[in-house]
């Protein structure tokens, strides 16, 4: 996404604050050029001035951003600089300046699948977030899981439902009441996070019996692999699916489909709770199980246990029969009704395009 100038621009800001106009002017060149330009909101009037914010963020963040992306696992130094300068630092700015117009928190949506770094890119942002003074914090749909002890209940109620994730093994309920208490709340009054964690109960995972307590909170980061995303209609699944979907969803999981797609509407109100949606897309949706098995390898090659390969494709696959990804998410990002950003996310996970739909 940035060629050689642009890259040698920026490792020189890394160590010192001079920004001279024809960086700025080359690098907001390439804006305009790329898309990006209409994706921020820059425009002739008000480029330079915003470049330069972005340019004095850069220099005081990216040492910062290099360490903390290292230790979460990301790619090379190169990827980091280039993701922190076309993605993070003006969605942050962006971000920013809407809140500005709000007398509450802004409610900040981010959709994306396994492996397309929405979790990287929430901490990422809230980090960059308290360098303009604002307080966010990032939640996961994660967190308001159904606990241990009432997944297994509806596992009786229907085994269809083996692992977390579908639409179903949330409680919606601590959702909105959550969201409705960071909406309303007053100054100095302390709010309640609930937080999931992964790895209790061998894997199957389990809410954390102290939740997290925040108060005057600027923005929320609000991530999930289904955050947003909408019912297709109920007739949908009475005629031919496309030849990749039936692929996955066969007559056998045929039913299971439809039952998530009636339970997705029941997420609906916690939806209407979002100000706008970013959704980080792959080109082509089934990098995420290649993307999974990477992952597993590197697990196991740290002396961690990690699926096998069989084991990675039957997870995946429980994902895209309960709300799949060409049905209910490549019709959403040319949908401007939902989705404010789109993020295209390359084979190497380095974001290729940005725009609006």
């Amino acid at each position: 996404m940035l060629e050689q100038q642009s890259y040698e621009i920026l490792q020189r800001w890394r160590s010192e604050q001079r920004f001279n106009s024809a960086d700025i002017h080359h690098l907001l060149k390439l804006e305009f050029e790329s898309g990006r330009a209409t994706a921020f909101n820059l425009t002739l009037l008000n480029g330079e001035r915003e470049m330069r914010h972005r340019a004095k963020l850069f220099s005081y963040s990216c040492d910062r951003m290099i360490k903390i992306c290292q230790t979460l696992g990301f790619l090379s130094e190169e990827t980091i600089i280039e993701t922190l300068w076309v993605l993070w630092l003006p969605l942050t700015l962006q971000l920013a300046q809407k809140k500005k117009n709000l007398s509450r928190p802004l409610i900040q949506g981010i959709l994306g699948g396994q492996g397309t770094g929405k979790t990287t890119l929430t901490q990422i942002v809230c980090l960059l977030l308290q360098y303009l003074g604002y307080k966010a914090i990032g939640i996961s749909i994660d967190d308001f899981y159904k606990t241990y002890a009432e997944r297994q209940q509806l596992k009786v109620k229907d085994p269809r439902l083996v692992r977390r994730g579908p639409p179903g093994t949330h409680d919606l309920n601590l959702a909105l009441k959550t969201f409705n208490h960071l909406l309303q709340a007053k100054p100095k009054e302390l709010i309640s996070i609930p937080r999931f964690n992964k790895a209790l109960h061998h894997g199957e995972g389990d809410r954390l019996s102290s939740p997290e307590f925040v108060h005057d909170v600027d923005l929320v980061l609000f991530e999930g692999w289904f955050v947003g995303v909408r019912p297709v209609e109920k007739t949908f699944f009475n005629q031919s699916l496309p030849r990749e979907v039936a692929e996955v969803i066969t007559l056998k999981y045929l039913q299971f489909a439809r039952d998530n797609r009636r339970r997705l509407k029941e997420y609906l109100p916690l939806w209407e709770k979002l100000d706008s949606l970013i959704v980080l897309y792959p080109q082509d949706y089934r990098w995420s199980m290649a993307w999974r098995i990477e992952a597993e390898h590197q697990m196991i090659a740290s002396q961690h246990t990690g699926m096998s390969n069989a084991e990675v494709q039957n997870f995946v696959y429980y994902f895209w029969r309960s709300l799949h990804p060409v049905l209910y998410i490549k019709p959403l990002i040319r949908d401007p009704r939902y989705v404010d950003l789109v993020v295209e996310i390359a084979q190497d996970h380095r974001p290729c395009s940005i725009y609006q739909p």
